[in-house]
């Protein structure tokens, strides 16, 4: 099991940048599938991209390709997702996720966070 909890959430204009930060705890971490989703209101819960446990494999959504960077650090239980270019169609809840190795094809997780909001305003 792996406790998740993110931060780094707020309100950004149009063109901005921000940087999603998720904390874990559990020592599998290391060995864990790695991601972020993403709930608009009204809408399901959208994969935004992927990070396998070497931290050398990623896998991203179209809509964010180019402008979102996902990294881990082992040495940390940390992972991030820096924001760039940020549209206000990227106004969501985003969310943590950590799984198996399979996760990464599956995009199934088992673990989730609570959530930080992101605003793009326009």
């Amino acid at each position: 099991q792996v406790r998740l909890v993110e931060s780094g959430g707020g309100l950004v204009q149009t063109g901005g940048s921000l940087r999603l930060s998720c904390a874990a705890s559990g020592r599998t971490f290391s060995s864990a599938t790695m991601a972020w989703f993403r709930q608009a209101p009204g809408q399901e819960r959208q994969f935004v991209v992927a990070i396998a446990w070497s931290g050398s494999v990623t896998d991203y959504a179209d809509s964010v390709k180019g402008r979102f960077t996902i990294s881990k650090s082992d040495a940390e239980n940390m992972v991030y997702l820096q924001m760039n270019s940020l549209k206000p169609e990227d106004t969501a809840v985003y969310y943590c996720a950590a799984g198996g190795p399979s996760s990464f094809y599956s995009k199934k997780f088992s673990n989730w966070g609570q959530g930080t909001q992101v605003t793009v305003s326009s």
